[in-house]
């Protein structure tokens, strides 16, 4: 059987990529699935949208934890970055806490990374290494979108976006789906109004 390369598109800053990276994180462990995880930025993304002032207030510290996320790539690789990417949405989306320097020190320290490392949230010499990855998952998908966003065969979309992570056997049932779904090249946009709140279990 051939392994399905995907590529998955976060700011750890999203609740919703946050959900959806969790069940592509079993799917792993149910499918011949090997992903590689893209950074992009919310903020970058936003920057020159007209957006609500309280959306562009949390995006103010944005582009920091992104950064570090950077840098861990750079310096340390998939793997790390992906166990990063974990530690910091535990901390953001599970424990309800900011992207502060101590948060991000204790999630880099929590993984067996150098603390030193969140020097990267305010070095911008990141920015554009940033950029790049952002445009290579949001040129395939459009600006109006977002993250999650998922690229495997030769296509790429805008999320799934779910409420709840899926386990086992119930997220291969749902990738199966997903990729049933995307692999037809006239399907562009399936949503519905949200009637859950978001789990982060």
């Amino acid at each position: 059987m051939t392994t399905t390369e995907a590529e998955f598109w976060f700011d750890p800053m999203c609740p919703f990529a946050w959900i959806t990276s969790r069940w592509i994180l079993e799917v792993e462990k149910v499918r011949d699935v090997k992903v590689t995880w893209r950074i992009m930025s919310l903020a970058y993304l936003n920057q020159d949208k007209d957006i609500p002032d309280s959306y562009r207030e949390l995006l103010a510290d944005a582009w920091q934890p992104v950064r570090v996320c950077m840098a861990v790539n750079e310096k340390f690789g998939q793997e790390k970055l992906a166990e990063l990417y974990t530690a910091l949405g535990t901390r953001r989306h599970v424990e309800k806490k900011d992207f502060t320097r101590e948060v991000i020190q204790d999630a880099l320290a929590s993984v067996d990374l150098p603390v030193e490392l969140a020097d990267a949230m305010d070095d911008t010499s990141y920015d554009e290494a940033i950029k790049a990855s952002h445009h290579l998952g949001m040129d395939q998908v459009g600006n109006e979108v977002g993250t999650p966003t998922i690229a495997m065969n030769g296509s790429a979309f805008f999320g799934p976006v779910i409420a709840k992570a899926p386990k086992g056997e119930e997220a291969g049932k749902l990738w199966d789906g997903f990729q049933l779904v995307t692999a037809y090249p006239y399907v562009y946009e399936l949503k519905r109004a949200r009637t859950h709140d978001l789990d982060f279990s």
